[in-house]
């Protein structure tokens, strides 16, 4: 029976030790986003003028207001979940400390309304379109013509027929 209480203690320990590895989890608190701008790591506030939102790099936390009330949220509100973060302006707050960056508000909004765009800026790193919902830009099509970067070619459907006929291929 004694030896029996050992065998079940030493699985029960051997068991622990490897739930206890594969329950390692990592946490970047205090990191900016890849989306933040460059040149601003000691900074603990955006202020996002296009979703009236702030973000808390210490806590990567949204702040913003549902109904009458400030929440903090690990995600932008539905009404802006297409919104993209890395084109979005992002206002640093530099002059602020404390828990609440919402107190000056509406000085905020008066200053940086929707739309705001001061300085140019650069992320800090480059979106990740393998884990991210957002699409990757395509070349820009309006009717029946393709604008591909710098280098403009317009190629209309009469031209594409015009070229298959010529070809042998006669539809």
């Amino acid at each position: 029976m004694k030896t029996l209480k050992f065998v079940v203690v030493g699985m029960m320990l051997i068991l622990a030790g490897a739930l206890q590895g594969q329950l390692s989890v990592r946490v970047h608190v205090g990191t900016p986003p890849a989306w933040g701008p460059a040149g601003y790591s000691n900074v603990r506030y955006y202020y996002l003028p296009d979703v009236e939102a702030y973000y808390d790099v210490q806590t990567s936390m949204f702040i913003y207001m549902s109904g009458n009330t400030w929440v903090r949220r690990s995600y932008l509100p539905d009404r802006y979940r297409n919104y993209d973060l890395y084109n979005g302006y992002k206002v640093v707050m530099n002059d602020y400390r404390g828990n609440t960056p919402y107190t000056n508000f509406n000085d905020y909004r008066a200053r940086y309304s929707k739309g705001y765009h001061g300085s140019p800026q650069r992320n800090i790193g480059a979106r990740n379109y393998q884990n991210t919902n957002q699409v990757r830009p395509q070349p820009v099509v309006q009717q029946n013509r393709t604008v591909k970067h710098s280098n403009v070619r317009v190629i209309t459907k009469k031209q594409v027929q015009r070229h298959d006929n010529g070809r042998g291929n006669n539809k």
